[in-house]
């Protein structure tokens, strides 16, 4: 299947100064920015044909493909002043580049990539800047058994605060890790039908207008996911998880299991 994955917004709690112009997916975890990570997920089950929504930074997701150097993941030989690879990661990937304009939101920019998908029975997107290790696989196959338009990933609440229970005293009946609630977030791995575009207004959000229109009609599903996923949405979060890389704590590059495949 065709992954659509977003990656021009302006991603401002990334931000490290005004002159900082590098888009947040292509922030670095261990030698390699997000954008490859989330790419490498969706290539390990087979889906490898991929559209870039771009706007922001767009040359640097450009430049960094035009001058991609597989030495750097993979293992070769250098012969008679010739590489050669013993492995590859990228060579059989297809990758469309799509200016979906500078200040876009997510919906519009799926909009301006409908032709690229158009035909798809099925098509995954992602906002190319969260991390997991989840079995897509089986997200997949709930999704194609089921007659939604729209499926997304959902995970417990990310937040380290807690809530209160008080009466009106003000004395305090019991404490509650946020995390501990039932509740569920959106985790931003979908996968989409075709239908999703009969829900999306020009200038639209995915989620607020497609997805919620979906849910009104009882045609978006759920993915309840526990396991490892780690956003990047902050210089903290993209921190944590280069602190793991560099430790060897990488749950979500399932590659890495690949024979003959390096990291």
């Amino acid at each position: 299947m065709k992954v659509v994955l977003f990656c021009g917004g302006y991603g401002m709690r990334m931000r490290n100064g005004m002159a900082d112009d590098v888009p947040k997916p292509m922030q670095m975890v261990g030698p390699r920015p997000l954008l490859w990570h989330v790419m490498r997920y969706y290539a390990h089950f087979g889906h490898t044909e991929f559209v870039l929504c771009l706007g922001y930074g767009a040359h640097h997701i450009k430049d960094f493909f035009l001058t991609y150097q597989e030495t750097g993941s993979n293992d070769f030989v250098l012969k008679d002043g010739r590489v050669e690879l013993l492995s590859t990661d990228i060579r059989d990937w297809t990758i469309s580049f799509v200016n979906t304009g500078q200040d876009s939101p997510i919906g519009e920019r799926l909009r301006r990539v409908r032709h690229l998908v158009d035909g798809e029975e099925m098509f995954l997107a992602n906002y190319a800047d969260v991390l997991t290790d989840a079995p897509l696989d089986e997200m997949v196959n709930r999704f194609s058994d089921s007659d939604a338009g729209a499926s997304m990933m959902v995970v417990p609440p990310q937040s380290s605060f807690h809530c209160v229970d008080m009466g009106e005293d003000g004395r305090v009946s019991g404490i509650t890790p946020v995390s501990n609630l039932p509740l569920w977030e959106n985790g931003g791995y979908f996968v989409l039908r075709q239908d999703v575009f009969d829900h999306l207004p020009q200038g639209g959000d995915l989620v607020q207008d497609a997805c919620g229109e979906l849910a009104k009609e009882g045609r978006l599903l759920a993915y309840p996911y526990r396991g490892f996923w780690q956003p990047a949405d902050t210089v903290k979060e993209r921190a944590a998880l280069d602190a793991a890389y560099a430790q060897g704590d990488r749950p979500w590059m399932l590659w890495e299991n690949d024979a003959g495949v390096s990291a």
